[in-house]
């Protein structure tokens, strides 16, 4: 049994970054990681600028999808949040001239996680086989304010007949 010879590879293996920027898919994502990384290195140096270089790990930055004029910033708490907000013309001014420019930014704060579980119920509750003193005296005072001839009354009768204490 003879099998044909393979034919030679006329490729040569590429390095995994030309990889990624020629593939379709990929491409798009390697370029959107890259835009993010720079737009986080401009937020840091804008940041430095006004004093606020420490909180530059704490904030998540994106652009709204669809639009290059509205910055995104996540923080995890709601006094990062608070002072960004009072620096936010700062802020601007400070990314324009840094040559990112944007007409706004919003801050938003991540929900955080829960830190409880949902456990099932371990013991079941028994229902309620009867009605309490409270609601048997409630009834009873209503039936004593209604006409002979009244429908509900005969409804409330029903009920008091058939839920004994």
């Amino acid at each position: 049994m003879n099998f044909n010879p393979k034919p030679p590879r006329k490729r040569s293996a590429h390095d995994w970054m030309d990889y990624l920027r020629e593939s379709d898919g990929l491409g798009g994502i390697l370029a959107k990681t890259e835009d993010l990384a720079k737009l986080k290195v401009v937020i840091n140096l804008a940041l430095t600028k006004l004093d606020l270089g420490h909180l530059s790990s704490k904030i998540e930055a994106g652009w709204r999808s669809g639009s290059q004029d509205e910055l995104f910033l996540l923080v995890n708490s709601a006094s990062i949040a608070t002072r960004l907000q009072q620096i936010l013309p700062s802020l601007i001014n400070e990314l324009a001239i840094s040559g990112l420019p944007c007409k706004t930014i919003k801050v938003r704060i991540k929900p955080a996680p829960s830190a409880w579980e949902v456990k099932p119920r371990l013991e079941v509750r028994e229902k309620p086989k009867g009605l309490n003193e409270v609601a048997k005296k409630s009834w009873e005072s209503l039936l004593e304010k209604l006409g002979p001839d009244s429908g509900l009354r005969s409804s409330i009768e029903k009920l008091l007949k058939n839920k004994p204490k």
